[in-house]
């Protein structure tokens, strides 16, 4: 009997540093925990910018989703949380650069402040096929 809910853990994104799963599986729905820009290996990114914070963020969430089987046309749902409003256009640009031709139901929440005094964090919600 399969389990009703099934972790989801790839060396191609953080581990996690907390009490959460990267993402988590339940039937044919995927939910991914929020991602900062944090390198798998965590070493630090070379530039720190928020355009690359974004891209590394971005790029955490789709190796998890890939990690299910999935792609960025199987997303359904994405927040992301961002510092400073003034982030949003080039949020825009990065997110739609690396999402190509997917367009899922999306959320942009600007914040004062995240962990580790990054600039971007993202989460998601996926419909698997298969």
């Amino acid at each position: 009997m399969e389990k009703a809910l099934s972790p989801i853990l790839t060396d191609q994104a953080p581990a996690p540093a907390g009490h959460y799963a990267q993402a988590i599986r339940a039937g044919d729905m995927l939910y991914v925990s929020g991602q900062l820009p944090i390198r798998a290996d965590k070493a630090p990114l070379d530039d720190m910018s928020f355009a690359a914070q974004a891209r590394q963020a971005i790029a955490n969430m789709l190796a998890i989703l890939e990690a299910a089987g999935g792609t960025a046309e199987d997303l359904c749902r994405v927040t992301a949380y961002i510092v400073g409003v003034e982030n949003w256009p080039e949020f825009n640009r990065v997110y739609a650069d690396m999402l190509g031709d997917a367009r899922p139901a999306r959320t942009v929440v600007p914040v004062p402040e995240l962990h580790y005094g990054y600039l971007v964090e993202i989460d998601a919600v996926a419909a698997l096929r298969g």
